[in-house]
């Protein structure tokens, strides 16, 4: 099978299913990666013959992407924040607002020259803590999870990045206090409500981790205030809380972080124009 004929198969299997624009988009990052062909490369070898694995392997793709299983698992990685991350079933796929809230820590940090202590919550692929272990060189990192097959991704993806950070299984809910203090706490813990399942679209209902995304809608807030609550206990003066957040939740989420007794918290929206962040100090 020729590289034309397999492409305009592929682009026809999904059209149902997904934009043009976004099949053509899965097609060129598989001929990526079983190919080692750029978008650039296909252009000039549209009429090359493909082996027979070749083929089976987009044809498993193919059969996945109509499942609706997101790309990244089938790829087996994503891109974050300049660095490559392995995802799987078991850890949320990053996100782009996410980036955002890692850019506002190291902008807060721009310019400081301090040994620094920080602490990611729930770390899932542990793109936040790698990210900013890679970005902040005098900074000990340390990452948390409840889930020990995330934890295992986690690892995996420090060694790719080559970086340290201390991996501890912990469930924070069950936490009555962290290990130690820290100048950074950050979070991206479920904040998705019960209610919200029906705006989400099944390649991330079916496929992510429910225990990383979901809350119930009586106590969406239920990490929040926990977090927040050992935070509290545990940052060291001039310290800073950050969190990525729901985005109907805004101001309910800056006022319980108020009323817990943090004097400076700032929400952020992101490049959506979405409440998305907080930042608190005490």
């Amino acid at each position: 099978m020729k590289i034309k004929d397999l492409r305009t198969g592929f682009v026809n299997s999904l059209s149902d299913l997904y934009d043009r624009e976004e099949v053509l988009s899965f097609f060129y990052l598989l001929s990526e990666k079983i190919l080692e062909l750029r978008r650039v490369d296909i252009a000039l070898k549209l009429n090359d013959s493909l082996s027979v694995e070749s083929v089976e392997q987009f044809r498993n793709a193919q059969n996945r992407l109509q499942s609706q299983e997101p790309i990244q698992y089938i790829l087996g990685d994503t891109e974050f924040y300049g660095g490559v991350f392995t995802v799987n079933k078991h850890v949320l796929i990053p996100r782009p607002e996410t980036e955002e809230l890692v850019d506002w820590i190291l902008h807060d940090q721009k310019n400081k020259n301090t040994s620094l202590k920080i602490l990611d919550i729930g770390t899932g692929s542990g793109c936040i803590a790698i990210s900013l272990a890679k970005n902040l060189k005098k900074a000990e990192v340390y990452a948390i999870d409840v889930s020990e097959e995330a934890l295992k991704v986690a690892k995996a993806n420090a060694e790719k990045n080559q970086v340290t950070v201390k991996f501890i299984k912990l469930d924070v809910l069950a936490a009555s206090d962290l290990f130690q203090s820290f100048d950074i706490i950050v979070s991206n813990p479920p904040y998705v409500r019960e209610l919200e399942k029906e705006e989400m679209k099944p390649n991330v209902l079916d496929n992510e981790p429910n225990l990383a995304l979901f809350v119930s809608n009586g106590k969406p807030l239920v990490f929040y205030e926990k977090i927040t609550k050992l935070a509290k206990k545990r940052l060291d003066r001039g310290g800073a809380l950050y969190f990525e957040i729901n985005q109907y939740l805004g101001n309910e989420t800056k006022l319980m972080i108020e009323n817990l007794g943090f004097k400076t918290v700032e929400l952020r929206k992101d490049l959506y124009n979405s409440d998305r962040m907080i930042c608190a100090k005490l």
